[in-house]
């Protein structure tokens, strides 16, 4: 892929998640108003509202777009090492995508002690693999997005991506 293909995608992609957060939260307040959420589920502590998910999914996004752009076509790659490198990137995304969601549906059925257990489990993954890159970051917590907003599993996300960065 060229370098000016993939600042269209980057483009896109963040148009995309603009469009379905903005989209997701005129639909939560036409529909019995936009949840708020506090820290560790504990009342005592201050809420936060889903619009902030409205600036940072966006922000968000274009930033660790930005980064996997930077890393990916950086001088000393070529060309069929791209589109591999690209695959990696999809499959690193794909994966946390799929683990953020899988905690938000344990979540919301019911499943605390998992939820607790697949949390803690991003520890050894952290050994494993590298958690901490962009693509799982933006992942991670565009699959936990719609259950927990977009502050929580960002501040989370960006806190598990720095112990992760020291574990490997």
């Amino acid at each position: 892929m060229q370098e000016q293909k993939f600042y269209k995608l980057r483009l896109y992609v963040t148009g995309v998640i603009t469009i379905a957060i903005w989209a997701l939260l005129i639909w939560g307040h036409y529909n019995g108003g936009v949840p708020v959420h506090h820290i560790a589920a504990d009342n005592d502590m201050p809420a936060i509202s889903n619009w902030w998910g409205a600036l940072l999914l966006p922000l968000l996004s274009w930033f660790l777009l930005y980064r996997i752009h930077k890393r990916v076509f950086s001088a000393k790659r070529q060309d069929s090492e791209n589109r591999i490198f690209l695959q990696d990137v999809l499959y690193r995304f794909a994966g946390a995508v799929l683990f953020g969601t899988l905690i938000a549906t344990c979540f919301t059925l019911g499943y605390n002690n998992l939820t607790g257990y697949l949390v803690l489990g991003l520890l050894p993954f952290a050994i494993f693999l590298p958690i901490y890159r962009a693509e799982c970051l933006l992942g991670f917590v565009l699959g936990m997005s719609f259950t927990f907003g977009a502050v929580l599993p960002t501040g989370f996300g960006i806190l598990v991506s720095l112990v992760g960065q020291y574990c490997t």
